[in-house]
């Protein structure tokens, strides 16, 4: 999935005006301009469309964290950071507080079933043994099960 694509994922689950994208990247000390942020949301091959760079998602995440959670004591935000589905997958979990049983339950919801030890494989290092590379429909499924989510509690709101 492109840097792009996680992006608009976030933006639709979470309903984020350019605004709170914005304040956002601001948290994590990468202030991006309302021009940019248009320009990461364009079709691709439209001649404004920028991708956005792998360290410049890993800082919204970083900023989602912050805006979520609340700023780590003494921690920095690392510079030039790659990203992978993997690194999404944390940091958005991360982001949401979310456990093990939260993440298969939106999973499930979202007509994927993994295992405990399936789901733990994700978030080991690339070193360890059983270290698994989360896939593009898998984190989609993960998203998916999050817009769902948002969606339960906005009608349950309403009602």
């Amino acid at each position: 999935m492109t840097n792009n694509e996680v992006l608009h994922h976030i933006r639709y689950i979470f309903t984020l005006s350019n605004e709170k994208i914005s304040a956002i990247f601001k948290l994590a000390e990468c202030p991006k301009t309302d021009e940019e942020i248009n320009s990461f949301f364009r079709k691709n091959g439209e001649p404004t469309f920028t991708r956005i760079a792998d360290n410049n998602l890993a800082s919204f995440l970083d900023g989602l964290i912050i805006e979520c959670r609340g700023a780590k004591e003494g921690a920095q935000a690392l510079l030039n950071q790659s990203v992978n589905n993997n690194i999404v997958f944390n940091k958005v979990k991360i982001a949401l507080a979310l456990k093990a049983e939260d993440i298969i339950a939106l999973l499930d919801s979202a007509e994927l079933t993994l295992s405990k030890h399936e789901l733990s494989a994700f978030f080991r290092k690339p070193e360890h043994k059983h270290f698994r590379t989360c896939n593009d429909d898998t984190l989609l499924k993960f998203f998916n099960g999050l817009h769902l989510k948002n969606q339960q509690a906005i009608l349950e709101i309403k009602e």
